[in-house]
């Protein structure tokens, strides 16, 4: 773990040690669920992990981005909408950047509680480094940081050249160049991926499995903010998706809006497409660091006692409908659906399921898995019983939150809005699966029930900060 910072948890008295599963929990951020189990990327580490899971397509997360996602996954419970939201440091000024109440109820926190050793890897710059996160890193028996991710702070020597190839005129344009510079600076593996983000956080789980396996059963969480952007994957996994005689500046960093508001139009289609090039080439990275972390479950014969799940908090736009980035306001299948994966080696495998999970939905699941008691704030649902092949709970669609915004869709439409019932927008999915033809002014009464169908779901009308 050379380069990590260590916490230590406070000593607790725990009984004889319980006999239920270990569990790996993997987040990897800003991974679309069209990169995974699907042709845009190549995942052969989170492919054979499907073929021993259950999947759910229809995974939607109830809470975006970064922080609000994380906080749902170990809670169990639903943090949109955002209420009672305020500043706070260290943390993005947006609705739902502040962390959970009730620490002691957290997935983490209970089963260390009833026996498990518990750990946390991550790179994730909030959770991992944020002020109001220091009782959470206080929480498990070892949190182990990495720190760069985010781009700040860089100090290293960047060389000129390189700070150029992964810097596109349109880039520079959009005032990115500090964020390159910083992330460069701070982790420059475009020659060598053992010195990106991804190999530091996986190498370092690798250290601490071998650790949790002498302290069995183990709770461990591995958080990676790659394929955050920016992106400067090295050429062999760039050239897999791009034009591999292509010598020129990289787009590293997508700016946050219209495409057209950026890009000129005789950059727009080679940008897009660069842009998508180099994502994917993070995501086949980041899935072979992955696979190393997997690897080790196997080499310490733990597998067949380990329960095994994978998610991500959100995904990210390439140019669909004319937006670069994470935007609230587009809560499209791009953005807002991602993996989920749970393999439980008393369960079934390679099988689909076509729930609409979310990402409140993990800790209570794993925890019924474990044999432990859920506290009564978790409001997610078990899933335990569908990934051995009973019944599934009754959820007939997904809905949730980002920042002012909402979304709610099924099987036959998809909606959002934001959070004042504003700006509507409705897709008919069945004649219109791309949701490129808006037709809420054509169905104003569905719109109002859908708005009053999230409203009530929410507990009132849901907060607007305009933040």
């Amino acid at each position: 773990m050379a380069g990590a910072a260590l916490y230590l948890g406070e000593e607790k008295l725990v009984g004889s040690r319980p006999d239920g599963p270990n569990i790996l929990l993997v987040v990897i951020d800003s991974l679309r669920a069209d990169h995974t189990l699907g042709p845009r990327a190549r995942t052969p580490t989170i492919d054979a992990l499907a073929r021993s899971a259950v999947a759910f397509p229809n995974a939607f997360p109830e809470a975006m981005p970064t922080v609000p996602a994380r906080n749902s996954i170990l809670s169990g419970r639903r943090m949109f909408p955002f209420r009672g939201w305020h500043e706070y440091p260290g943390l993005v000024t947006k609705p739902g950047w502040q962390p959970p109440d009730g620490m002691g109820d957290l997935l983490t926190s209970v089963l260390r509680r009833s026996g498990w050793w518990t750990a946390y890897v991550t790179d994730n710059p909030f959770l991992g480094f944020a002020s109001p996160y220091e009782p959470f890193r206080r929480s498990f028996d070892l949190f182990v940081r990495h720190g760069g991710e985010i781009g700040r702070g860089g100090d290293g020597p960047v060389d000129r050249a390189t700070l150029e190839h992964w810097l596109h005129p349109a880039v520079r344009r959009a005032g990115e160049t500090d964020r390159v510079r910083n992330y460069i600076a701070n982790a420059d593996y475009s020659h060598d991926e053992r010195e990106s983000f991804a190999a530091r956080v996986f190498q370092s789980a690798h250290a601490t499995l071998g650790l949790a396996g002498r302290k069995r059963p183990f709770a461990l969480v591995v958080d990676t903010f790659e394929p955050h952007e920016p992106w400067t994957p090295p050429r062999h996994y760039l050239d897999l998706y791009g034009d591999p005689d292509y010598k020129g500046p990289e787009p590293a960093e997508p700016h946050y809006g219209r495409a057209e508001d950026w890009l000129r139009d005789d950059e727009l289609p080679f940008v897009l497409d660069r842009m998508r090039a180099l994502y994917a080439a993070e995501v086949t990275m980041t899935d072979r660091w992955l696979g190393v972390l997997i690897e080790r479950l196997h080499d310490l014969r733990l597998e067949n006692e380990t329960v095994v799940a994978l998610v991500s908090d959100h995904g990210i736009l390439f140019g669909e409908r004319g937006w670069t980035g994470k935007i609230s306001t587009q809560l499209h299948p791009e953005l807002i659906n991602v993996p989920l994966l749970i393999a439980d080696p008393g369960g079934r495998r390679g099988s689909t399921h076509p729930f609409f999970a979310s990402t409140h939905d993990l800790a209570p699941t794993l925890l019924a898995i474990a044999g432990v008691d859920r506290p009564e704030k978790m409001t997610g649902v078990d899933l335990s019983a569908a990934l051995r092949g009973g019944p599934a709970p009754d959820r007939p669609y997904a809905y949730g939150g980002y920042s002012d915004s909402h979304y709610l869709r099924d099987t036959r439409i998809a909606y959002m809005a934001d959070n004042r019932g504003q700006d509507a927008r409705l897709f008919q999915l069945s004649s219109d699966p791309a949701e490129i033809d808006n037709v809420a002014a054509q169905h104003c009464g569905l719109v109002r029930s859908l708005y009053a169908t999230v409203r009530d779901r929410a507990g009132g009308p849901p907060p607007w900060y305009d933040a």
